[in-house]
């Protein structure tokens, strides 16, 4: 197996596969899931038992619905979990009820539960969640982890301030990330935020007589757990004993406030500020300017991941994303010189995180990293179009980056039945050419077919085109094309692209075999589905880790 992977598929099925993810070989999680505030979160709790509540039930864009699955789930954990993961589900069974709330939250515990399996003693966890559902995550976390090892709820103001015209509560500004470890040792690289200006003309700051600036710290134990004496009239338990404050005082480290309450000087590095809190003010979300900004709905900025790794990982320890989306926890840890694994169930994010990272780093897919679940040739094709044409249509415009799928506003899923012969649209723009300003925006439509292919589909295909108003049809089949067919397209003639400066053909026909070889289908001045990623200077091509002990070869 490669250093680095990317896994196409369901994240709880990859996980439990002990071949990809034996027992306690990652060293830091990190998980955003597909949950966010942007949700109708009243809807969340309507009871979904009563009759039609499916039809009633606003769709969402993840897929955390109680049903069947949901049910079996839940009964899976609380036979087969340990005791207090077991209660944990019947007390929020009770709680919350039966409905998407709570299917989410048997969702995620059955997740939960495999990626505590698979992070080492030492590794950290960090779930990147809003207040919406925080406080029922950290009873499950608490529950698989163990309260003790909880470490810190982060609170990252990921926005401003913003005016809203109706305003009836207080800004949501912030999302919470819960941070656990497996055990009670764990990496912890301090990290440090920068020093704040007026931090000088802080009463707390003393410039000694060295020429060197300290910070005046309380001498007082906190909790009442030092010995208690009378110091310069104080009575406290105190951090020192009374040898230990007499010697400070003696090497000038004790200065004493106007009311003579002894205070320790402790060096400042006037470059360093203090070290990081739990409240992240200083990293904003991503807005359209933006140069790392890929116009994905949630992504994080990739300094946010670079602290999380920096703080708890090290240089070729294994950094997991069982919901990577984007990718930037993985763009994160390749720059950071970390192994890494990345599981989503999309197509669109196995295909963006492979443009991204060679955008970012130049990395050549299946040498510098390996992609596990995906079609490597005509008879995994097939077999997936088999088991999910929807899926396998996907996958397959997958192979065009401009290529943008047709969804169904409400299953966010290709269209079925009546979607006029189209799977997806590759949009692109005209120019002029004295000037170099945009003249016209046209489209190529494609049409993706799993089954037997004729003449007819052809036809159909170019007066697809016609009614649409659009300018060339993109035909791709996993069948052979046949003789007819290749006429069919080539009677429906050219397009003319000025700033092209060519003919090109209205319709095209490309099979699946010939896309897998690296065959595209000819289209001027594309606009991509995503912008592309700035390029980075990858950290890891200095100090390459070397292979991990306890991964499969």
């Amino acid at each position: 197996m490669s250093e680095n992977t990317l896994y196409y598929g369901d994240n709880l099925d990859i996980l439990r596969n002990r071949e990809y993810f034996p027992d306690a070989c990652v060293d830091l999680i990190y998980l955003d899931p597909p949950f966010n505030s942007n949700r109708s979160y009243n809807v969340l709790f309507k009871d979904e038992s009563g009759k039609n509540a499916d039809a009633q039930i606003k769709a969402f864009e993840d897929t955390w619905q109680w049903g069947p699955s949901a049910n079996a789930l839940a009964e899976e954990l609380i036979m087969t979990s340990t005791p207090r993961v077991s209660e944990a589900i019947k007390a929020l069974l009770m709680i919350v009820g039966r409905n998407q709330m709570m299917a989410y939250l048997v969702m995620m515990t059955a997740r939960l539960v495999e990626l505590h399996r698979v992070l080492k003693p030492t590794g950290s966890f960090y779930l990147h969640c809003d207040p919406s559902a925080s406080h029922y995550l950290k009873v499950i976390l608490d529950a698989i982890f163990d309260p003790r090892n909880f470490r810190n709820e982060i609170i990252w103001r990921r926005t401003r301030a913003h005016n809203d015209r109706n305003i009836t509560r207080y800004g949501a500004i912030h999302d919470v990330i819960l941070f656990y470890t497996k055990g009670d040792k764990w990496i912890y690289n301090v990290q440090y935020m920068t020093r704040d200006e007026n931090a000088p003309k802080t009463h707390d700051l003393y410039t000694h007589t060295d020429g060197k600036l300290y910070r005046k710290g309380d001498c007082r134990a906190p909790g009442g757990r030092g010995p208690k004496y009378e110091w310069n009239g104080y009575i406290h338990n105190w951090r020192f004993t009374q040898e230990q404050s007499k010697q400070l005082e003696a090497e000038g480290k004790i200065v004493y406030s106007k009311s003579g309450m002894p205070r320790v000087l402790r060096p400042v590095d006037p470059e360093k500020g203090s070290p990081l809190q739990d409240i992240w003010f200083d990293i904003d979300t991503l807005n359209s300017g933006s140069k790392e900004i890929l116009n994905y709905p949630t992504q994080k900025p990739l300094t946010l991941l670079e602290r999380i790794i920096s703080t708890s990982s090290n240089p070729g320890d294994v950094v997991l994303d069982p919901f990577c989306g984007c990718g930037t926890a993985v763009t994160a840890a390749q720059k950071l010189g970390r192994h890494w694994r990345g599981i989503d169930i999309t197509s669109l994010s196995i295909r963006l995180q492979k443009t991204r990272l060679k955008d970012m780093f130049e990395l050549i897919p299946y040498v510098d990293y390996a992609v596990i679940g995906e079609p490597k040739d005509l008879a995994d094709a097939r077999q997936l179009a088999q088991e999910d044409r929807y899926d396998f249509q996907n996958w397959v415009l997958g192979f065009i980056p401009s290529a943008h799928a047709i969804e169904n506003p409400t299953t966010k899923k290709p269209k079925k039945g009546a979607d006029g012969g189209i799977d997806g649209v590759i949009p692109f723009k005209e120019y002029d050419n004295a000037t170099g300003k945009v003249t016209d925006y046209q489209r190529a439509l494609v049409q993706v077919k799993s089954g037997g292919v004729e003449r007819k589909q052809i036809s159909e295909l170019r007066g697809t085109i016609e009614r649409e108003g659009a300018a060339l049809g993109i035909f791709i089949t996993l069948e052979k094309s046949k003789k007819p067919m290749n006429i069919e397209a080539e009677s429906a003639g050219y397009y003319r692209s000025e700033w092209y400066g060519t003919q090109v053909p209205r319709i095209q026909i490309l099979t699946i075999e010939q896309l897998m070889k690296g065959a595209q289908p000819i289209v001027p001045n594309q606009i991509g589905v995503v912008k592309a990623a700035p390029r980075e200077k990858d950290e890891s091509a200095k100090n390459k880790p070397q292979r991990l002990p306890g991964m499969p070869d």
